[in-house]
C-alpha cells in the first residue's frame, strides 16, 4: 500500500537548515525548563518516599487536603490531581516508613477527621527508600547509555562510522525533546518512562535505519549524483512507509493517552510525543547530518 506517489520529489535536503533551527529551539526551551526547575520531577521510583492514591466521595482540591494533612509529620508533601477523576488525587509524601500500611491509616485517619469516614477511600499505598531510588535512578540512566553505545557499535559494523553518528545524535535529540516535554508539562519521570525513553530510542532507530539502507543502496544506482540528491531521493522513496507505520504507531497511542487512564498517562505521553520527534528526526536531524559530514570531507 502506497500512500505517496512513487516519483514525488519533496525538497527535504534544502529545509535542513529550518529544521536544525526548530530542533535547537526545542531542546533550549526544554532544557531551561529543566534549569529553572532544578532538574526532572522525579517520581516514588527514583526520589524515594511514600505514594498515597485516594478517593473522595465529595468534590474537594488539592489545597484543601493538603491542609487536612498539615499535622501529619512526613517531611514535604505535595497532592496532585489524579487521572481524569475530579475526586481522585496522588499523596506524595518525602517520609517513608517500614510500616507502610500504618502511614497509610494515619494518612486515612486525618482525611477521614475532615471528610467524614464515608467519604474517604485510599486505593493505593506504595513506598520506595530514598537509597533504592537513587539506586534505580542511576540504573535507568546506565540502561539508556548502554542502548546508545550499542547503537552507535551496530550501525558502525551494519553501515559506515557516519552513519552511526548520525543515528545516536538524531536519537540523543528525541530524549532530550522527550524530557525536555516532561519538564514543560511538569509530569514526573519514574521506571516506566524510563521504559518509554528506550522504546522510543528503538522506534527512531527503526526508522532511521530503513532510510540508510535505502540511502545506501542508491549511492551505487546513482553514483555519478550528488550526496544531497541521494539523500533526498531515498527519503522520498521510504516516505509512504514512515507515513504509514507512524500513522499507525500514533493513533494506538492516542487512544492509551486519552483513554487509557491515569496509571499510564505518563507512559502515553512519552510515547506520543517520542513516535513524532522520532519520525521527524529521521528525516531532518539523521539524514542530513550524513550530508554535513560529506560536505566535510569534500572541504577537506
Amino acid at each position: 500500500m502506497q500512500i505517496i506517489k512513487p516519483d514525488t520529489q519533496i525538497d527535504f535536503v534544502s529545509m535542513r537548515r529550518i529544521a536544525l533551527i526548530f530542533s535547537l529551539v526545542l531542546i533550549i526551551v526544554g532544557m531551561g525548563s529543566l534549569l529553572v526547575k532544578g532538574g526532572p520531577n522525579y517520581g516514588i521510583d527514583f526520589a524515594g518516599g511514600t505514594l498515597v492514591q485516594v478517593r473522595f466521595t465529595a468534590p474537594t482540591n488539592a489545597a484543601d487536603i493538603k491542609k487536612a494533612l498539615e499535622d501529619l509529620s512526613v517531611g514535604s508533601l505535595v497532592v496532585q490531581k489524579f487521572g481524569e477523576e475530579s475526586n481522585e488525587f496522588l499523596i506524595r509524601m518525602e517520609k517513608s516508613s517500614d510500616e507502610l500500611q500504618g502511614l497509610s491509616r494515619e494518612v486515612e485517619g486525618h482525611l477521614v477527621k475532615v471528610y467524614g469516614a464515608d467519604k474517604v477511600e485510599v486505593r493505593r499505598t506504595e513506598m520506595v527508600g530514598p537509597q533504592v531510588g537513587k539506586d534505580l535512578r542511576n540504573k535507568g540512566l546506565k540502561a539508556l547509555f548502554y542502548a546508545m553505545l550499542g547503537i552507535l557499535i551496530y550501525i558502525s559494523w551494519r553501515f559506515e562510522f557516519r552513519f552511526a553518528i548520525g543515528a545516536v545524535v538524531a536519537l540523543l535529540h528525541d530524549v532530550l525533546i522527550t524530557l525536555g516535554a516532561f519538564s514543560l508539562f511538569g509530569k514526573e519521570i519514574d521506571l516506566p518512562i524510563i521504559a518509554a525513553f528506550l522504546a522510543i530510542i528503538g522506534y527512531s532507530l527503526n526508522d532511521t535505519i530503513i532510510v540508510y539502507d535505502r540511502i545506501r543502496e542508491n549511492m551505487g544506482r546513482y553514483n555519478k549524483e550528488n550526496f544531497g540528491f541521494i539523500v533526498n531521493h531515498s527519503i522520498n522513496e521510504t516516505l509512504s512507509r514512515t507515513i504509514l507505520t507512524s500513522g499507525t504507531t500514533l493513533l494506538v497511542v492516542l487512544a492509551l493517552f486519552v483513554l487509557g487512564g491515569g496509571v499510564i498517562h505518563n507512559f502515553a505521553f512519552a510515547m506520543l510525543v517520542g513516535v513524532l520527534i522520532g519520525t521527524y528526526s529521521s528525516i531532518f536531524v539523521a539524514s542530513p547530518i550524513l550530508i554535513f559530514w560529506q560536505e566535510r570531507k569534500a572541504q577537506k
